[in-house]
């Protein structure tokens, strides 16, 4: 089929990412004819580049728009709902869900899913919490990804560097600050592929035992963007080594989650795995990073899921979605006229 590759481009930067190509490269080793549209922040492209692809199938790997780091995706997603495209990944109210961390909190909580007990401090507005909060917190922004605002300095313990770090997301970064309980334990990755059958693959766990000590063991934005830095050399993901009952627990909290918000096609899980063996939901991520290296794509080997069978069981999720979707609405439509047509009916013979 026809698969246009939908991605952003950084400021100053003529390329995509390199999960771009990658992704190109598998949907062209099935046979699929492959375009890509790119941008930075243009929507007059976006909307001319998209209809003239006349494409079967969006590839979305939008990850930001222009300099809109908040809102972006979804706005993105949105277009293409309105463009009546097929497209993989979340749509625009799945993606609200997962970029509002207090949100997403409140719909595990109705599903009784368990997550570190929160704060949000909004600018110019009254705190809201989400239960009752113990030192040391770990403070970072409400609706940001890729570890945008965290760093060392993210984890506090007491109320005088809570403000401050709260003051520094509110200026800096123009979002509402979220301060979590530190939950001390395992970084766990789940990932989950499939809509109506779902597959749960293997824990990937976060190896920390390379930075140097004292270090926070977290996955801040040197960790993992900064490759000169101890941080990021000093972490490396691994197939995590679970007894089978642990691992099937914490399969099933990644699939509640997943399905608690609605997350559709593909899409990873981070959780916290105590000596106690509780574990908590740190965060949803829909339509997670798919680069090769990837903890997604680690995951899915694990499971026996090589790269390009991944990408195409992603791509043809969405073409089944698609097609369940578009029969409702030409169902819809029916229904509508009918009513419609009797009514022209009486006013006649009236």
């Amino acid at each position: 089929m026809k698969v246009t590759i939908l991605a952003n481009l950084e400021a100053g930067k003529s390329e995509p990412d390199v999960v771009v190509g990658q992704v190109a490269e598998s949907l062209e080793a099935r046979g699929d004819k492959v375009t890509m549209v790119a941008t930075y922040d243009d929507v007059e492209h976006l909307v001319r580049e998209l209809k003239a692809a006349k494409t079967d199938l969006v590839f979305n790997l939008f990850e930001s728009y222009g300099n809109e780091v908040i809102g972006g995706q979804m706005g993105v997603t949105g277009l293409l709902d309105l463009l009546q495209l097929p497209y993989t990944g979340v749509g625009p109210g799945e993606m609200y869900l997962q970029e509002d961390k207090a949100l997403a909190k409140k719909l595990l909580a109705y599903e009784q899913i368990l997550y570190p007990d929160f704060a949000i401090f909004a600018p110019n507005a009254e705190f809201e919490t989400g239960g009752k909060l113990r030192m040391p917190l770990f403070v970072k922004p409400l609706r940001m990804d890729a570890s945008i605002g965290i760093d060392e300095k993210s984890l506090v313990r007491n109320t005088q560097e809570l403000m401050e770090r709260v003051l520094k997301i509110h200026k800096e970064l123009g979002d509402a600050a979220l301060a979590e309980e530190y939950i001390e334990g395992r970084e766990i990755y789940v990932g989950v592929l499939g809509n109506q059958e779902p597959i749960v693959f293997p824990p990937i766990e976060m190896d920390f035992s390379g930075m140097p000590d004292g270090s926070l063991k977290v996955m801040d934005s040197k960790a993992k963007f900064d490759k000169s830095s101890d941080r990021y050399q000093g972490t490396k993901p691994v197939v995590a080594d679970l007894e089978p009952e642990l691992k099937a627990r914490l399969q099933k909290v990644a699939l509640d989650a997943y399905r608690a918000l609605r997350v559709r096609d593909y899409g990873r899980m981070d959780m916290r795995l105590t000596e106690s063996g509780e574990i908590y939901v740190i965060e949803v991520n829909a339509s997670c990073y798919l680069e090769k290296q990837g903890e997604f794509v680690m995951a899915a080997d694990a499971h026996g899921i090589g790269y390009n069978e991944l990408i195409g069981r992603i791509a043809d999720l969405a073409i089944e979605r698609w097609k369940h979707r578009t029969g409702v609405k030409k169902r819809r439509r029916k229904v509508a006229a009918k009513p419609a047509a009797a009514a022209k009916s009486k006013a006649a013979v009236a």
